[in-house]
């Protein structure tokens, strides 16, 4: 595989199993193994390897959402050109998926699918995952993930076209917060008090008829 269209540490990166425990440092409250160098290219670990063995190297975290593996694009984009994978936001950060998940293929009535896996997607993406994009590449040789010039320039456009994209829950919420926001910086004024002088008149009333 060229090594231009792909890093090398990439396939490894995507066999790599995370968040086991820490051989070394087990007892540690943060043990979990969810890093990965880039530089060493050696398997993960966790936040107390990288303090002592990885302190000056390229280093991502891997999170997980819903037993699967994700990286936040903030992170990934700096090293990859990830544009054609679909992101999603996941606790208020742009995430993508590692590795494609099981599921049924996508039926009727669905505008955009994976390429490789046709996995249902939310965007016109052309890949679910890394792990399809790097299928793609190496079955038709027409995508990359090197960050030149060009490629660099499709990533932030890709980015930008997927912070735009929000479901319809997600409107709607922002909608009513951004009405909450509305009424608290603008509240309602009060009417001014009303002058005798300027009174408008009421209805004339007829005074009452003798006894």
């Amino acid at each position: 595989m060229d090594a231009v269209l792909v890093p090398p540490w990439l396939e490894q990166l995507l066999h790599t199993s995370f968040f086991s425990v820490c051989r070394i440092h087990a007892d540690a409250a943060r043990s979990e193994c969810n890093m990965y160098c880039l530089d060493c290219n050696d398997g993960a670990f966790c936040f107390y390897c990288r303090s002592s063995r990885h302190k000056d190297h390229q280093v991502i975290q891997i999170r997980r959402s819903s037993y699967h593996d994700v990286v936040r694009v903030a992170e990934i984009q700096k090293v990859l050109d990830i544009s054609g994978v679909q992101t999603y936001v996941i606790n208020s950060a742009r995430v993508l998926f590692l590795n494609v998940r099981p599921q049924p293929k996508s039926g009727k009535g669905v505008a955009h699918i994976c390429e490789i896996c046709g996995r249902s997607l939310l965007d016109p993406f052309r890949f679910c995952s890394l792990g399809c994009k790097l299928e793609g590449i190496k079955k038709n040789g027409d995508a990359s993930f090197a960050l030149d010039g060009r490629n660099e320039a499709l990533t932030m456009d890709n980015t930008r076209e997927g912070m735009s994209r929000k479901s319809v829950s997600s409107r709607q919420q922002e909608e009513r917060l951004r009405e909450g926001s509305t009424q608290d910086m603008y509240p309602a004024t009060p009417p001014p008090p009303a002058s005798n002088a300027r009174r408008r008149k009421g209805i004339p009333h007829r005074a009452p008829f003798g006894s």
